[in-house]
């Protein structure tokens, strides 16, 4: 026996620590993790200065700067998700932004704004830049764009809304803590109180996926949440979008491109119109830049407009920036200076002639150009407003390589949004074919409409044709008008056939060395583009360029405007 109690001993004993060690392992299994997250990584916090954005209910890889008490957005956070109608003047160092009637402009660095001719300041600076990146204070950009935020310290991050949507709400039924994951060995964000109201993101079997009243986001237990329901936020209501107002007119505009190459041009007005039917607006190419201070050559005439008004047409003059020299278009439009020189330019120059409109011909717009472009519509649009002069800006039809025309802006500001539809095969394309097939026009317009008004969108139709040749491998082409166009084809004995699938009639032939095709722009062809351009309901047509058409053209158009 004695034997036997010693070895009893050592089995109670086995069995004793046998089951403190297993009931140390369910404690260990099923205990909540007391461990804490390190914040600044779980926000990716880059420095005492840095503040992590949540929008709506994420976090987004843009960051905002905490200043001397001041949150501040990158420019590029600013225009991608707040308004991107806000210009940075990099040679004047000028923040500006176009209102419908005023220009708002501050000196980066300064806490002072010119709203056209008064002035106030703000007890922050309002831009700044940290060495070449630009920085705006969100309470500056709050007075021009529709959000709310809130800042938070300790460590810094910030809410931000630009959207109000009902949402999920729950209520927490007894203290406890928002952990990183679901999972009770999950590390703790933060703790919340029995009676705090939470976001709830996502529900799962156990746990839910929240968001806390000061934008944590993380995970509580399903068994902690209660008086779960739908709630509607209360939106920004102190912010106003501004209303651009529009000198549209109340019918069909058709506009017709008077090609004057100097001032004894403008003596062939009415030679040029008397074969037209339905124009009701002439634009004749007066206005060129002819440098890169914003000055420009004119043929302006008085007596033309005068003329014109007799005839019961509206003058709206045109300006190009190609016929003069090597223009840097961004060297005129990206400084303020140069670009209201430029502006109060072109102002003066309706008023003294008594013009109805301005028709802005800029092409060619380089990548780097397109935002001074757009800033120089938007400014050049509040004189027009003001004195009643309609602005009208051409465009190539949309194509990926042109976005930077920024076309949905120009919906906003200008009255006109004309589409350039033709050029779809142009002098040194790689190979021939139509400067205005069916599907390229209908795409231009289809593709306008998305992003600016239909009542705002003209159509322009070529009456120019190309003649395309080929010798060997050299490929080249020039443009005449219908009638030269028809002339070819009689001189040539070319037998045209409709085609289907360009809505043109085309031709071809061999002579000598040389193989010629034509897809010839016509009464037939004009009619068809038409009856898209009616089937779309937009503004209207314009031509390129009066001299160009024969007289059977003018009867299909004339149809059209009275449709």
């Amino acid at each position: 026996m004695k034997k036997i109690i010693p070895v009893l001993i050592a089995i109670v004993l086995i069995i004793v620590i046998g089951a403190v060690g297993f009931g140390a392992k369910l404690v260990e299994k099923y205990s909540y993790s007391k461990e804490r997250a390190d914040l600044t990584e779980y926000f990716d916090i880059q420095g005492e200065d840095d503040v992590p954005i949540i929008l709506q209910d994420d976090r987004i890889e843009e960051h905002a700067k905490l200043w001397d008490g001041v949150c501040y957005f990158d420019f590029a956070t600013v225009h991608k998700y707040f308004n991107d109608r806000f210009y940075e003047d990099k040679k004047e160092g000028l923040l500006l932004y176009a209102l419908p009637d005023a220009v708002v402009s501050t000196v980066i660095g300064s806490q002072t704004v010119t709203t056209g001719a008064d002035e106030s300041d703000r007890d922050y600076v309002i831009a700044r830049y940290e060495g070449d990146m630009l920085y705006v204070a969100a309470d500056f950009v709050r007075e021009y764009a529709n959000f709310s935020y809130d800042l938070y310290t300790e460590p810094n991050h910030m809410q931000v809304y630009t959207e109000w949507n009902e949402r999920q709400v729950a209520t927490i039924k007894k203290d406890t803590k928002v952990r990183y994951q679901g999972g009770i060995k999950s590390d703790i964000l933060t703790d919340v109180a029995k009676g705090d109201r939470v976001i709830v993101l996502e529900e799962m079997e156990t746990w839910t996926k929240v968001k806390t009243s000061d934008a944590f986001i993380g995970y509580v237990e399903n068994k902690r949440l209660e008086e779960q329901t739908t709630e509607k936020p209360t939106p920004v209501t102190d912010y106003v979008e501004p209303e651009y107002a529009s000198n549209t007119r109340d019918h069909k505009i058709n506009l017709a491109w008077h090609v004057v190459g100097g001032a004894s041009g403008n003596a062939s007005l009415a030679e040029a119109i008397a074969p037209t039917k339905g124009v009701n607006v002439i634009s004749p190419t007066w206005f060129s830049l002819s440098d890169n201070a914003g000055n420009f050559t004119s043929f302006a005439s008085s007596d033309y407009v005068a003329a014109a008004h007799d005839m019961g047409l509206e003058v709206w003059a045109l300006v190009d920036n190609f016929n003069n020299g090597d223009i840097d278009t961004y060297e005129v439009l990206a400084g303020t200076s140069t670009r209201n020189y430029l502006i109060d330019g072109l102002v003066n120059a309706a008023l003294t002639y008594d013009l109805d409109g301005i028709n802005i011909d800029f092409e060619n717009i380089s990548l780097d150009a397109g935002e001074p472009f757009v800033e120089f519509i938007r400014e050049l649009s509040i004189p027009c407003r003001e004195h009643g002069i309609v602005l009208s800006v051409d465009n190539y039809v949309p194509m990926g390589y042109t976005d930077h025309y920024n076309r949905e802006e120009q919906g906003i500001v200008a009255d006109y949004v004309i589409i350039m539809g033709y050029d779809e095969h142009y002098a040194g394309s790689p190979e021939a074919g139509s400067v205005a097939s069916i599907d390229f026009v209908e795409k231009g317009i289809a593709d306008t409409v998305a992003q600016v008004p239909a009542e705002k969108v003209i159509n322009a139709i070529p009456f120019y044709t190309r003649i395309w040749e080929l010798q060997g491998t050299q490929l080249s082409s020039q443009a005449v008008g219908m009638e030269l166009a028809g002339q070819f084809i009689a001189d040539h004995d070319i037998t045209t056939a409709w085609d289907e699938t360009a809505c043109q009639n085309y031709g071809e032939c061999q002579s000598g060395d040389s193989y010629y095709q034509v897809w010839l722009e016509d009464a037939q062809s004009i009619g068809v583009k038409l009856n898209i351009m009616q089937k779309y309901g937009i503004a209207g047509v314009a031509e390129w360029r009066l001299g160009f058409e024969t007289a059977d053209v003018w009867d299909v158009i004339e149809g059209y405007m009275d449709q």
